[in-house]
């Protein structure tokens, strides 16, 4: 084996599965437009004009996201998705984990006003899509709450504090990231004391057609 076919495997190695698994689930197909902010998170453009996300960088801020998210109590973290591939995903995560989620329609004041009976204060709040998921992100500034964003290429990282560059529009990649996060989340917090132990599949957290 050569230097540089080592380097290759150690690479493989230290990745939270093989990278072959995220390009199967399409977790780097970003899209046709490219936000400024998104060019730090960029590999390359293809022929036709579509943007690659770098999986790398993903793979890197699952495993920083994770870390970042134990930090709070669980029942303080908020998952919102306003697109349908995200429903099962954060809804199977907040099971699985014991957060909050909100999949669908975000009701205006739902962090702010508290006479509304859908009112919640959560600590931190993470969102599948920060346009689509505008409101939620407006109330979440106003409210002074840290916010994670899944992002692709197309996404700006206005009010984003924390973005994880991923494909936050495909079926499969949604299901996948949910899925890699809530296991290491459980590593980290000791209810796991192996990966091999998540007791899981990533179809579990796809949401269904």
């Amino acid at each position: 084996m050569t230097e540089e076919e080592k380097e290759d495997e150690n690479e493989e190695e230290e990745k939270l599965i093989p990278e072959e698994t995220y390009l199967t689930a399409g977790v780097h197909i970003g899209t046709q437009q490219k936000a400024k902010d998104m060019e730090q998170f960029i590999h390359k453009v293809r022929n036709d004009g579509l943007f690659v996300l770098d999986i790398d960088q993903a793979d890197s801020r699952i495993r920083s996201l994770a870390s970042f998210l134990s930090n709070y109590p669980e029942n303080r973290i908020l998952l919102v998705s306003a697109r349908q591939y995200g429903k099962r995903p954060i809804e199977k995560f907040s099971d699985i984990m014991g957060t909050a989620s909100i999949a669908g329609r975000f009701i205006p004041g739902t962090l702010t006003n508290p006479s509304l009976d859908q009112f919640i204060e959560p600590e931190v709040i993470v969102v599948i899509d920060p346009a689509a998921d505008r409101q939620a992100v407006k109330e979440a500034v106003n409210a002074g709450l840290p916010i994670v964003g899944l992002v692709d290429t197309n996404n700006t990282l206005e009010n984003v504090d924390f973005a994880l560059p991923t494909n936050n529009k495909g079926r499969k990649s949604l299901a996948l990231v949910f899925w890699l996060l809530a296991r290491e989340m459980k590593l980290i917090k000791g209810e796991i004391d192996d990966r091999e132990e998540f007791d899981y599949e990533v179809d579990d957290f796809e949401q269904t057609l």
